[in-house]
């Protein structure tokens, strides 16, 4: 079997196809790294998270998660507060304009998630979601 029918292999070339076009547009008119939208998404998604929980829930290693938040914080995208319960690490929140970002870039990754599942019955996408959350908790599992 050709590398290219491996399941990893598809797996690995639909996120590079699907990442190309939001680095494209989105990433070059906002000066935004694909990590830093991934990271974007998390904090905009759930405030008040830490950078653990972002690379946990992310898939990233912890080095890029930092670099992404690094990026974010330089932009003035993000916030850090201090976590009252634990002093070594800080809370996430984004800022007035990286809440106005988000908002501009998430609506563009919905218009493209409805692009690409346009041929797609309700039924299929959540047999995929369900496959794909299993998929995750097997990664997961297998490199815990």
């Amino acid at each position: 079997m050709p590398d290219g029918d491996l399941l990893f292999f598809k797996l690995v070339r639909v996120v590079n196809l699907t990442a190309r076009p939001f680095a494209q547009r989105v990433g070059r008119e906002h000066q935004l790294s694909l990590n830093e939208w991934r990271v974007m998404a998390l904090v905009g998604a759930q405030p008040g998270c830490n950078a653990s929980q972002v690379a946990e829930r992310s898939g990233l290693d912890k080095m890029a998660v930092s670099r992404a938040l690094a990026g974010l914080q330089r932009a003035k995208r993000l916030q850090r507060h201090d976590d009252p319960t634990d002093q070594r690490c800080s809370r996430l929140y984004l800022s007035a304009a990286g809440k106005a970002l988000y908002a501009i870039a998430h609506a563009r990754a919905r218009e493209r998630e409805a692009q690409l599942f346009e041929g797609i019955t309700a039924q299929e996408r959540a047999q995929l979601s369900a496959m794909l959350d299993k998929l995750i908790a097997s990664v997961q599992k297998a490199d815990g």
